[in-house]
């Protein structure tokens, strides 16, 4: 009686333990409510129709992407996507200049990948040529950096954070790179891609 009785006590505490949320991945356990030493200002004014902007050059895109836009995904997120949820499309040959703003004291950072790149650790080189904040596995704390390259091969990319496990815990956009596509567009979400203007 008392090995059933102890048997069942043992049983229900291990089903209340596995309720548990899980833990967020270490140093991101603020993250889950609030973004603590969160400079907003600098991302103040910048909106979604920011995210995807033609340049005045001809076949030229610039890109925003801002890390911890929100608390999505315990901060590792980007313009408040994570886990590819949004998808950039952009034309093959086209020139893509990228902002990348970081507000948060916790480092984040800006690498294009092969899409598969975003299942490992660390995400390694970029794929094309400039496309990546300098040293993405040490990141940037609370700063802006700028990056362009060519998106010249056609193929499913990320927008990932080179931060290592950032990019594997979810902190990561989908690019695709497509000789079909005859302008640049953005789909957040489920909601309709939207062309660059």
């Amino acid at each position: 009686m008392i090995r059933r009785l102890f048997s069942a006590l043992l049983l229900a505490s291990s089903f209340s333990i596995a309720q548990q949320p899980a833990t967020p991945p270490a140093g991101h356990d603020a993250h889950a409510v609030d973004i603590p030493g969160l400079k907003k200002e600098l991302f103040a004014g910048i909106t979604e129709a920011d995210f995807l902007k033609l340049s005045d050059k001809p076949k030229t895109v610039k890109v925003i992407l801002i890390a911890t836009y929100t608390a999505a995904n315990y901060g590792m997120n980007f313009n408040g996507y994570a886990h590819g949820k949004a998808v950039f499309t952009i034309p093959k040959d086209w020139t893509v200049e990228v902002t990348f703003i970081n507000p948060s004291p916790i480092p984040h950072s800006a690498i294009v990948v092969e899409k598969d790149q975003v299942k490992k650790l660390q995400m390694g080189a970029p794929y094309f040529d400039g496309a990546g904040v300098p040293k993405p596995e040490v990141g940037l704390a609370v700063s802006k950096a700028e990056f362009s390259f060519v998106a010249d091969e056609e193929g499913e990319y990320a927008f990932a954070c080179g931060f290592p496990a950032h990019a594997i815990n979810g902190h990561w956009l989908a690019l695709e790179v497509s000789a079909d596509a005859k302008a640049p567009t953005l789909q957040l979400g489920d909601k309709p891609a939207v062309e660059a203007k």
